[in-house]
């Protein structure tokens, strides 16, 4: 979802080069660079440099970790939802986010890390995942504002990954973005609904704007000259736009929605620029998203805490699984193992 997982600090060791390999490999950087020019897709077989593979497992793995933290915040409102309806659409919400926390840990262990050792890394501190999912939801607009303003940022995120150049991270999102697109539309019809409705329903939803808005515009991730890996990850097509160019993108599609709700964007800055066909806006508090990045948000600890006692209660689904693999290696159906562990870790409850 989430283009911070491009600024994190790489910090594995580098290679020292045997001098005897330096032209072959040189020979198959070139053939690569070749390839993602010409739009061709990388699969998991085909010869990569080590700096890609790392850029996708630390992308792919944290978007995993955000689709099935993200459960968290509107899991919370699945017994509280107001109608039977926007219980069943909630809910379905909610298993679509443990689906693509499933398609997104499939398509990094095509890379070559399993499964264990990404939860692992995010259990213990280890891993990131998006800085918008440790903020709380206080009110039912809270749920029309997340889809709306978070899965609307996540689209724009999004789409442009159906082109990534790496085969099975590009297939995996085009099935996730059709999800997507309908959470956003499922948001904003609360959104609408409240805002038309009484003036309590029409400030419950200025409220949730208020206090999702600048969230969700660091969402993006830092400034262009701030982003540690963005640069490289356009070169080799992994991402197609920059940071602040997404976040223009989303502004400019998301201030006119504001307007048809009958909604102000807390932003006194903000306004349109005729000679550049843009919205100008201001500058989110960077120091925030700092704060949140290191553990700081109003939300951190809890997340994590329970995400760590759903790994620890799913166990037994896990093992239960693992024993039936064993038993019945050769049985025909659903692979049991990997969807009973993805169901084991997701864990709901807030």
């Amino acid at each position: 979802m989430y283009s911070q997982g491009l600024d994190q600090r790489d910090d594995a060791p580098r290679r020292v080069d045997d001098p005897a390999a330096t032209a072959h490999d040189s020979a198959l950087h070139a053939r690569f660079d070749e390839r993602v020019d010409a739009e061709e897709k990388i699969e998991p077989n085909d010869w990569m440099p080590d700096s890609y593979r790392r850029t996708l497992i630390r992308q792919i793995s944290q978007h995993a970790h955000s689709e099935v933290i993200g459960m968290q915040p509107e899991g919370n409102w699945i017994t509280r939802a107001p109608s039977l309806r926007r219980k069943a659409v909630l809910l379905a919400k909610v298993q679509d986010e443990a689906g693509h926390g499933l398609y997104l840990y499939a398509a990094a262990e095509t890379l070559g890390v399993t499964r264990e050792e990404l939860v692992d890394q995010l259990l213990e501190g280890r891993a990131k995942y998006s800085s918008i999912f440790n903020y709380p939801t206080l009110t039912w607009a809270d749920m029309g504002a997340i889809g709306w303003l978070v899965d609307g940022a996540a689209i724009m995120n999004q789409v442009p990954l159906c082109r990534c150049s790496y085969g099975p991270y590009a297939r995996a999102m085009v099935r996730i973005c059709k999800e997507e697109s309908f959470h956003q539309r499922q948001g904003f019809e609360i959104m609408l609904t409240l805002s038309r409705g009484t003036a309590e329903q029409t400030a419950m939803a200025q409220d949730a704007l208020d206090r999702w808005w600048w969230p969700a515009l660091m969402m993006f991730g830092p400034h262009d000259s701030e982003s540690t890996h963005s640069e490289q990850s356009m070169a080799w097509k992994i991402k197609r736009f920059s940071n602040d160019e997404l976040r223009q993108k989303f502004v400019d599609a998301t201030v006119p929605q504001a307007k048809f709700l009958g909604l102000r964007v807390p932003d006194d800055d903000l306004h349109y620029d005729d000679a550049t066909g843009h919205y100008v806006f201001g500058e989110p508090d960077w120091s925030e998203f700092a704060a949140v990045l290191r553990g700081e948000g109003p939300c951190n600890a809890q997340r994590m805490a329970h995400r760590r006692r759903a790994h620890d209660e799913g166990r037994w689904v896990r093992e239960a699984a693992e024993a039936h693999a064993a038993k019945h290696p050769r049985s025909g159906g659903t692979p049991v193992g990997p969807e009973a562990q993805q169901w084991a870790n997701a864990g709901v409850r807030a």
